[in-house]
């Protein structure tokens, strides 16, 4: 039999606040101890991150905080989208000033761009930051699907290392898993979480679920049960995946279901629920009828979150 190449999970980690917005740097600790614990990356800075909504220096500080946090010998990769090339730019360098190997970035979002324009703007980023750059797709935000063919011509630049795709389209996973999943100088990484187990089976090096915040458990598991072969485990994980998404994430937008998210995260003594304007908690009463949802469905379930004491 083959062997299986190991797979990441990668977590979009949250921006832990305190009621005054500034950033709970002791929330970091704790939830990078976490996912370290649970051989987890953390990506900060990016979607679930809320990183459109926060200011260059609180970002900053965030950067600061995450690698005063790092393990020695593992990584942490960091969101570097803006709408200004040259804060992506200044920030990459930043990243890489204090050891970060590789940077996301997403499209610029205020302007519709045509390929031509999408190409010339990540061999910009690519060319003037001193990281590898991962290409970020995500549709739902940046209103803009970054087609295939022209992710495929970025992918052999030399510092174009991967790429995280949100978008949600089988036709357009099985297509990407036809042109990288045996590449090994390009990583394809699934940022559709209900797709995980599926994409990994089927050559993908890695997943990005915000539901990792706080459950990397069940991600860990998932990739071990990938890279041994066990089919039927990575589907069963993938079902409790698919359960705690929904318990946060159904009847909710995006916004809405972050603050979902950090409140899960306050049950498990991770970071309080405060959030960055726009976004806003919902009432007391949502708060408590989701908090109620998730112990039940822990319970029902006998899902392992593997929290250690340190938490």
């Amino acid at each position: 039999m083959k062997e299986n190449k190991m797979k990441d999970t990668i977590v979009p980690v949250v921006a832990p606040l305190h009621q005054d917005r500034t950033l709970d740097k002791d929330a970091v600790g704790r939830i990078f101890s976490y996912l370290y614990a649970n051989n987890a990356i953390p990506f900060i800075l990016g979607t679930t991150g809320e990183s459109a909504s926060l200011s260059n220096a609180f970002k900053e500080k965030y950067l600061h905080a995450a690698l005063a946090n790092k393990v020695a010998d593992q990584q942490v990769y960091v969101g570097i989208s803006s709408n200004i090339l040259e804060e992506s730019i200044d920030l990459a360098q930043q990243a890489y000033d204090l050891g970060v190997k590789a940077v996301a970035a997403t499209l610029p979002t205020y302007y519709k761009l045509s390929d031509a324009q999408m190409e010339n703007y990540f061999l910009q980023l690519a060319e003037k930051s001193p990281t590898d750059l991962i290409i970020y797709n995500i549709p739902a935000t940046t209103h803009m699907s970054i087609p295939l063919y022209l992710l495929d011509k970025l992918s052999y630049h030399p510092k174009i290392v991967g790429v995280k795709d949100s978008e949600r389209s089988i036709e357009r996973l099985d297509q990407s898993l036809s042109l990288w999943a045996d590449r090994a100088d390009f990583k394809h990484y699934m940022g559709w979480a209900a797709k995980s187990a599926y994409a990994m089976i089927n050559g993908s090096a890695g997943i990005v679920p915000s539901s990792g915040n706080f459950a990397p458990a069940i991600y860990r598991q998932m990739c071990t049960a990938v890279q041994d072969g066990d089919v039927d485990l990575a589907y069963a994980l993938q079902k409790q995946s698919d359960d705690l998404g929904a318990l946060y994430q159904t009847d909710k937008s995006l916004g809405e279901s972050l603050w979902a998210l950090k409140v899960l995260m306050k049950e498990l003594g991770l970071c309080d629920a405060h959030m960055m304007p726009p976004l806003q908690a919902l009432d007391a009463a949502e708060e408590s009828k989701l908090i109620s949802a998730f112990q039940e469905l822990i319970n029902k379930d006998s899902i392992k979150l593997n929290i250690t004491n340190h938490v």
